[in-house]
């Protein structure tokens, strides 16, 4: 919407006082001054930020659900929107007896203050349709997840729909994934961490500008980073960065990953993508997986 604002200001044009011994003749009328066009303020729509375009991609995602569905109800900021979209539609009464099982115990908690009936894998081994978010996705619709810690419970339920839509701002698109510069988690056992970093450090030796580390979580109260991030099943984090990315077959890797004793599972969600929303500045994008190439 433009808004213009004009301003009218009322010129008095003094006369000044002429002495003259004799009366001067009359001067010609003066011509008004010329109207300065007033300025135009307009007001313009501010960009979206980050958080815009995660709440577009989610209420986008949430068009797919129908009343009687079982959902996977993601973890992380972009499926928090999902989650509240969601509860917003059962209050109305657009959806009805749906069902979602939470892919972290910050989702359960999420889900059932906005009103999201609750159930499990136990209950419910197939699911209809999951959304989530994603930390990378690449061309091919792999996927690295898990920055928060959720990745175990994300790839079970995930991998138990039918159909798994993924929701993004374009800034998660990466050419490979590791692409980011960020972590790809792998969640290990408390015991004997140590070992099992050092056979991950080996299983990339050599890899230009690789790096593993434990996961710590900050110690409230003094910024510190001394404990090691617990996830709801009790295990640990180990973070791999990839300067350049991950190269190689990315099935070879991950089958190499898992079979180092003490890994339980890796944030890369190969193959598992059946959609991808994207919202970027210029709109949203939905690309199904049948159409990449």
């Amino acid at each position: 919407m433009h808004v213009v604002c004009s301003q009218t200001v009322d010129m008095a044009i003094p006369f000044p006082h002429l002495l003259y011994s004799e009366m001067p003749p009359i001067p010609a009328p003066l011509a008004p001054p010329a109207a300065t066009p007033p300025a135009a303020v307009v007001e313009t729509a501010a960009a979206p930020s980050q958080d815009d375009l995660k709440r577009i991609a989610a209420h986008r995602a949430v068009e797919l659900v129908q009343s009687g569905m079982v959902l996977g109800l993601g973890t992380g900021s972009t499926a928090a929107h999902a989650l509240d979209r969601i509860g917003e539609l059962i209050r109305r009464g657009t959806l009805r007896d749906v069902v979602g099982i939470p892919t972290s115990k910050k989702t359960e908690a999420h889900a059932t203050a906005v009103g999201i009936p609750l159930s499990d894998l136990h209950a419910h081994p197939v699911v209809d349709l999951s959304i989530d978010g994603a930390d990378e996705v690449d061309p091919s619709f792999n996927l690295v997840k898990g920055r928060g810690g959720s990745l175990l419970r994300e790839k079970m339920i995930e991998g138990a729909s039918r159909r798994f839509v993924v929701i993004v701002d374009e800034t998660k698109m990466v050419p490979r994934l590791g692409g980011s510069g960020l972590a790809v988690p792998v969640e290990v056992i408390p015991f004997c961490w140590g070992h099992t970093l050092g056979r991950l450090r080996s299983l990339f030796d050599g890899e230009p500008g690789f790096d593993a580390k434990l996961r710590r979580a900050a110690t409230a109260g003094d910024g510190g980073n001394d404990e090691p991030f617990v996830t709801d099943n009790g295990n640990y984090i180990v973070n791999l960065y990839f300067e350049n990315g991950i190269h190689g077959d990315l099935d070879l890797i991950s089958d190499k990953i898992l079979r180092i004793t003490g890994v339980v599972e890796h944030g890369m969600f190969l193959g598992m993508a059946s959609s991808v929303v994207i919202a970027g500045k210029d709109g949203v994008t939905v690309v199904d997986k049948r159409e990449v190439r």
